[in-house]
């Protein structure tokens, strides 16, 4: 099944590193966040991926035109250009690296991948969210319901501490969880290809027309993952997946 993420906007709350590179591109653990979830994908045996690409996008092309070198011990040849590749990660991906215009909306970026895509189901998320979603049973639940779109449903990080009373009394203090309450968008989500007809152009933001008029139509249902999800929209948000990652204890990671 063909993978769309969305890797092309201006990442302007993250701009202490978006000012130089796109935020796809913002590296976690020494490698970009755009490359934590495609691996997600790749543990479900997911390996087409279509980059919508925008802002800066040349610096995502550089990146994967020049992966075996930048991943790996070389030998170069000078004189014939001859280069051989040690201790190499054989990555089985395919990357389609597109540019939907610099300026183009989320829905807009995926109506100009209609004609990669073709008429098939297809996997869709934003280039910033990390999760430990089973891309499995999320796919299994789509074909289950039958309708248009399936789009996941998690809990957001809380940013204060969160408590849980009874009357007066604190039973439990957890600082900065995982709330319990509310779902929002966590991206992840299944798509038939019709839904295309839904987006307009370039302008149309995906979140918006073409999701509500899936909504109103029946055609929307959210798959709930109560698991692990946070994005990363702000350097407090980078420097928590860094810690996590770097303590050993990055969910998204710990796949089976």
């Amino acid at each position: 099944m063909k993978v769309i993420i969305l890797a092309g906007g201006f990442g302007t709350r993250l701009s202490e590193y978006t000012d130089l590179i796109p935020k796809p591109m913002v590296l976690i653990g020494g490698n970009p966040i755009l490359c934590h979830i495609m691996k997600i994908y790749e543990k479900y045996n997911h390996n087409d991926f279509f980059i919508a690409l925008g802002y800066k996008s040349e610096y995502v092309k550089d990146y994967f035109l020049n992966y075996k070198a930048l991943s790996a011990d070389f030998t170069i040849d000078l004189k014939s250009g001859e280069l051989s590749t040690h201790n190499k990660d054989d990555l089985n991906w395919k990357v389609t690296l597109v540019n939907t215009g610099l300026n183009s909306m989320t829905g807009g970026r995926v109506k100009r991948l209609r004609d990669y895509i073709g008429n098939e189901t297809f996997l869709l998320t934003y280039g910033d969210g990390l999760t430990d979603i089973n891309i499995d049973k999320l796919i299994e639940f789509h074909h289950s319901h039958g309708k248009m779109v399936t789009v996941s449903a998690v809990h957001p990080i809380a940013r204060f501490g969160e408590l849980s009373l009874q009357g007066d009394k604190v039973t439990s203090f957890d600082e900065k969880p995982q709330t319990k309450q509310g779902w929002i968008n966590g991206g992840y989500f299944v798509i038939e290809p019709e839904f295309f007809d839904l987006i307009d152009g370039d302008n149309t933001v995906l979140e918006k027309e073409p999701l509500e008029a899936a909504a109103k139509m029946g055609e929307l249902v959210a798959y709930k993952h109560d698991g692990f999800w946070q994005c990363m929209d702000t350097k407090r948000d980078k420097d928590a997946l860094e810690e996590m990652y770097q303590a050993g204890n990055a969910p998204w990671t710990k796949i089976r």
